[in-house]
């Protein structure tokens, strides 16, 4: 018989072993058994069932895998700062800045919506609404000779 890769599964078919295994346990196998019999280990197995007394069944189930999509402000949220900071100054808005920077509008969002957002995913929505702006200093190894 050959042994298959329970990371090769579906997530479905990962949470119907899961499944199967702790009621197997429940039945009263041993745990050695039902972990040689799905091919898992036995701190898998023992693993599920602490999720399962934690969360019954409903623990058990597949969950998504991987970075969330999206940011973390919804399109209306996006919209209405972008108007913001085009229409206004951050003075207007009683902010403690005297031009739009990315500390500036990160600050914005979290007045607003309570979203504590990076300065860094700021600078990634400011790129994304067209408003981010670089500014490029010279920096002395890098000037062209005046004669040229």
């Amino acid at each position: 018989m050959e042994k298959v890769d329970a990371r090769s599964l579906s997530a479905k078919a990962k949470e119907r072993i899961r499944q199967l295994a702790v009621k197997a346990v429940l039945d009263g196998a041993k745990q050695v058994e039902v972990a040689k019999l799905y091919g898992v280990t036995r701190r898998a197995v023992a693993t599920w069932l602490k999720s399962y007394r934690d969360g019954g069944f409903q623990a058990l189930t597949a969950k998504p895998k991987g970075r969330p999509k999206g940011g973390s402000l919804l399109p209306w949220q996006s919209a209405q700062i972008a108007k913001t900071v085009v229409d206004h100054h951050p003075e207007q808005l009683k902010l403690p800045f005297y031009l739009w920077t990315r500390e500036a509008v990160a600050k914005l969002i979290q007045r607003k919506f309570g979203i504590r957002v990076s300065v860094s995913t700021t600078g990634r929505y400011l790129k994304r609404w067209g408003l981010l702006h670089k500014n490029r200093c010279a920096t002395p190894w890098s000037r062209t000779p005046r004669g040229s």
